[in-house]
């Protein structure tokens, strides 16, 4: 299993970074510095006061680490392009055509595989090819939706995903392995090398170093731990684990649907599980009931301006026993309290 198990290309650059958040934000880094060159504005040598307007679009249901990646790159809310996405979370090809009309200059569009509530992903194959249309650079956050790819029966998700620029992952979600094991991936080691290689006498460069790719220098061995569990897996393995979540998302779900009062909110295409009661005090009521039962833990979320309970399938662990008792603790905690209100 390496970059193109991910539907990256084999000569991509891999930055490991402490998480989902920096992995955002160093490929968007090299986004920056690419497209600014392309405007013949070199950042390195002239910084970014004074450079070409740079047209930064996301969709409306991205990850918050977005955003804070661009305010770390210099790009505030108002330097924002926000697209509409249906009713998944998925960016609406209609309304980015629509954004990019007269779009000239740097362009960054932004899509998602794997929205962290509902689970959903973008088209690529529709969206990549009209980004690419205005020159832009594509990257895809997808933290823990990127393995998606690894799953024959899951891999349509992705269709189109191999056409972007950069993708960013977190090894420590669907991966399993410990806290600190970000994955930054982009397309042209080129664009990493411009963004982040440093000078210094005393660094030996060996060809493509660690601190090419990434904003560190001084840093532990983070690959260790995501290269020994792809080595203990390989690429069954990891389609095995990966269609095990989201077995136990689809088994969740349907067991839900069965339970008085219970609304499932999102299409179960991948590991996420959305649903909620008929008004938010009881939503909230059920999320902070199933935390003291202690038969499984979720969390409370927001969508559409609706409070909601959301469960992530992530664990290699969970069995589909868990998913039954999970189910039936809900069941006993709606009857008992009745909070359908």
């Amino acid at each position: 299993m390496d970059a193109r198990g991910l539907r990256a290309p084999a000569t991509a650059s891999v930055g490991f970074v402490t998480g989902g958040q920096l992995a955002n934000f160093t490929c968007l880094a090299a986004a920056r510095h690419s497209v600014l060159a392309g405007a013949g504005w070199d950042i390195a040598e002239q910084g970014f006061h004074g450079s070409p307007p740079l047209r930064f679009v996301v969709g409306s249901h991205r990850h918050g680490s977005i955003d804070r990646a661009a305010r770390f790159l210099g790009i505030g809310r108002a330097g924002l392009t926000i697209v509409p996405t249906d009713s998944q979370g998925r960016m609406s090809p209609e309304a980015l055509d629509q954004a990019l009309v007269g779009a000239e200059g740097p362009l960054i569009v932004c899509l998602q595989a794997g929205e962290v509530h509902t689970g959903a992903f973008d088209d690529f194959a529709a969206l990549i090819p009209l980004a690419r249309r205005h020159g832009a650079w594509i990257h895809v956050d997808g933290a823990f939706g990127l393995w998606a790819a690894a799953s024959p029966g899951l891999s349509h998700l992705t269709a189109g995903m191999a056409d972007a620029d950069s993708w960013a992952t977190d090894a420590h979600k669907t991966l399993n392995v410990p806290y600190d094991c970000g994955m930054a991936i982009v397309r042209d080691p080129a664009d990493s090398i411009a963004a982040f290689r440093t000078g210094g006498d005393y660094l030996i460069y060996s060809g493509l170093d660690p601190w090419d790719v990434t904003p560190e220098l001084s840093r532990r061995a983070r690959g260790v731990p995501a290269w020994a569990a792809l080595r203990s897996l390989g690429r069954s393995g990891i389609a095995d684990l990966i269609d095990r979540l989201h077995a136990n998302a689809v088994a969740m779900a349907a067991g839900l649907r069965t339970v008085e009062s219970v609304e499932v909110i999102n299409d179960v295409d991948y590991t996420q599980v959305m649903f909620r009661l008929g008004s938010d005090e009881a939503t909230r009521a059920l999320g902070a009931a199933i935390l003291v039962d202690g038969t499984a833990a979720m969390t409370g979320a927001e969508w559409e301006g609706r409070a909601a309970l959301r469960c992530s399938m992530s664990s290699w662990a969970t069995t589909p026993e868990d998913i039954v008792r999970t189910v039936e603790a809900i069941r006993g905690l709606v009857a008992a309290g009745s909070p359908a209100g």
